[in-house]
């Protein structure tokens, strides 16, 4: 055999789920243009055109169609940018196919991420709220303040994304959110501050406070205040392009089809895993 040969099937198969959204798109682009990777192909919405076009102006169509379980065949790893209940869909094929699966969308209800949980305990899931190196770097910076400076000093965390995006608190907020809880030891649902409006008294200690910007075509900025007397440690994120996070994506993905193959060892891991954080 050939070293070309050998070359082409030491790469993994990446393979997309729902190709045509903003995030799919850039997935493609980012797995096209990999020496590491193939790309396997991509699902679309049922009813939609096979044929996507990335903000490069490369075109693609093939092996491009509504086929989920197809596209779980076929590849090594699969990356996911949906929704919440697309995601769920996603993840009973994965089991079904036994195949490692990066999940990065947000939105979950306890729930739904209990099923992910327990579906981790089968095959590898790689799950995360924003897949930037810096972010990753972030929340580890934040957990440790946190830690340092106690409830001493009021967490807020402040986030800005286009106005396209329908969750709120982001899912790397709210990952921010527990970075500080597990800091301070203490559960994030339970010392959580989402919404303030009217006359709310003052600032209960210990509170761990979200404030949500939307608008524009924002890509994402994360600001981790803490606030003390006489003095602010704002640690901050801002995301200028949205291929950070699609790079990041096949980076996971890349790692996490690997260590699959490698060992069969399923678990849920995410960003701090991948990059030895």
């Amino acid at each position: 055999m050939s070293g070309a040969d050998d070359g082409e099937q030491a790469m993994i198969k990446i393979g997309i789920l729902g190709c045509a959204g903003r995030m799919g798109r850039a997935l493609l682009a980012e797995v096209d243009g990999s020496s590491r990777a193939l790309l396997s192909g991509g699902t679309v919405r049922p009813g939609a055109s096979p044929l996507v076009h990335t903000a490069d102006g490369r075109s693609f169509a093939d092996s491009i169609d509504e086929d989920a379980a197809a596209l779980f065949a076929r590849s090594d790893v699969l990356i996911d940018f949906t929704s919440p209940k697309a995601s769920l869909d996603h993840l009973a094929l994965a089991c079904s196919h036994e195949k490692p699966l990066v999940l990065g969308t947000t939105g979950f209800t306890a729930d739904q991420q209990a099923d992910i949980d327990d579906a981790a305990r089968t095959i590898p899931i790689l799950q995360a709220a924003n897949f930037s190196l810096g972010i990753s770097l972030l929340s580890s910076l934040v957990r440790q303040a946190a830690r340092a400076l106690g409830p001493e000093f009021d967490a807020e965390i402040l986030e800005m994304h286009h106005r396209h995006k329908v969750d709120a608190p982001s899912g790397t907020a709210l990952a921010l959110g527990r970075a500080v809880a597990m800091g301070r030891g203490v559960d994030l649902d339970e010392m959580s501050e989402k919404l303030r409006d009217g006359q709310i008294g003052p600032r209960v200690p210990g509170r761990i406070g979200f404030a949500t910007l939307r608008g524009g075509d924002v890509v994402g900025e994360h600001q981790v205040i803490f606030a003390g007397m006489g003095e602010r440690l704002v640690l901050s994120h801002l995301a200028s392009d949205r291929q950070i996070f699609a790079r990041g994506a096949v980076h996971a993905a890349l790692w996490l089809a690997t260590r699959w193959q490698e060992d069969q060892t399923p678990g849920l891991f995410d960003m701090a895993d991948v990059l030895g954080l």
